[in-house]
């Protein structure tokens, strides 16, 4: 054991001097450890920690050109990093990010999700408006059809402007393209079907999937003919026959047959009455719609109307708001917390969610609510 210590300081020393002299900074003694005290161990250690790794922390930075492509470059200084396993990720990872395929496949990303950003963002929401939800999924369908069918030549000619801008090399697209991993010798593919069949279309194939599962036939029908109770512009959308086939077909449950057809004589009083009323004016919701209902007291003359629309208002076009009451609920009822009543729970529960109502409860306003009468013992 002596022996082999003796041997290890003895290579560790050789190579330190040739280290400092003329070895590379690449080649890294293995299985040599240094034998040193452990206090010198532990004061080489504590200055190492000391010591600021770069004074330029890591940057992120946008690139834009005239054709406001876009990439993104990762900067450290010149010997940064860790160690030397985590200075060689960080170069591959540079190395690989200024590859044609990243820089093409970045553009495609930047595509789709300028599309579908906005639909994205008030998919978020808690609150949704069925027929401006309707709008943005009819328009984002729309812009990713347009993009499978016109879009490629743009998108080349994006590509290869950012790469000769930034000094990428670019493959000539009308070579055979070669895959080493599952190359054919039958294999007559160029590298311009490569790119814009087995990525590009594949990448939009997939997003316009994925809408048309989640806002499938029938969603969209039933999403459709709930605009009929939309009060935009003066009640504009209103239809009757489209309201009682939501009704019929989406509702069957709720409505007896005998309702079904005092529905439609609701709506014949409803169409002369509502619209014109100035009470009514100036809506664009139909949630707005439901509380002027209530307000006026026009719910309970039109209950089968006003039962419709609450049942409209209940759709999920979303899932934002059920998924953040369950991450909630697991942040409420905790392990130490695992014998919460039902009540209590919800209680907290709907504090925590609706933050933007909790925050105008003042903590004067919950004393006096608890020092109110009767009360045996004073609150104080």
């Amino acid at each position: 054991m002596a022996k082999n210590k003796r041997k290890h300081a003895t290579l560790h020393s050789f190579f330190e001097k040739k280290r400092r002299t003329d070895v590379p900074e690449q080649i890294i003694l293995v299985d040599a450890p240094p034998l040193v005290d452990e206090e010198e161990q532990v004061d080489e250690q504590e200055q190492i920690e000391e010591t600021p790794i770069s004074t330029t922390p890591p940057q992120v930075m946008r690139g834009r050109g005239n054709d406001d492509s876009a990439i993104l470059v990762v900067e450290r200084e010149p010997g940064s990093g860790t160690s030397p396993s985590a200075r060689a990720k960080a170069s591959g990872a540079v190395k690989l990010m200024m590859s044609f395929d990243f820089i093409f496949i970045l553009h495609v990303m930047k595509e789709l999700m300028g599309i579908t950003d906005m639909l994205c963002k008030k998919l978020q929401q808690k609150s949704q408006d069925i027929v401006n939800a309707m709008d943005d999924v009819k328009t984002t369908k729309m812009l990713i059809q347009e993009l499978r069918d016109n879009g490629w030549n743009k998108l080349k000619a994006d590509v290869l402007s950012f790469c000769t801008k930034h000094g990428v090399q670019t493959p000539h697209f009308s070579e055979l393209y070669v895959d080493f991993i599952n190359s054919r010798a039958e294999d007559e593919t160029t590298v311009e079907h490569h790119y814009r069949c087995d990525i590009f279309m594949v990448a939009v194939d997939q997003q316009a999937q994925e809408l048309n599962c989640r806002f499938n036939k029938q969603a969209t029908e039933l999403l459709i003919l709930c605009t009929s109770l939309d009060p935009k512009d003066s009640f504009r959308s209103f239809n009757i026959d489209n309201i009682c086939s939501l009704a019929s077909k989406f509702y069957p449950a709720d409505f007896k047959e005998q309702e079904m057809n005092n529905l439609r004589c609701q709506l014949r009083h409803y169409e002369n009455v509502v619209p014109t009323s100035p009470k009514f004016q100036n809506l664009t919701t139909i949630s707005e719609l439901c509380q002027r209902l209530a307000s006026s007291g026009k719910s309970d003359e039109y209950y089968l109307i006003d039962r419709l629309i609450r049942l409209v208002l209940t759709l999920p076009v979303s899932t934002a708001t059920t998924e953040r009451a369950f991450s909630a609920m697991k942040l409420v009822k905790t392990r130490l917390r695992n014998k919460m009543e039902d009540g209590f729970l919800r209680d907290c529960l709907l504090i925590y969610i609706e933050k933007e109502i909790a925050v105008g409860i003042s903590t004067d306003a919950i004393i006096d609510e608890f020092d109110e009468p009767p009360r045996r013992v004073p609150f104080s």
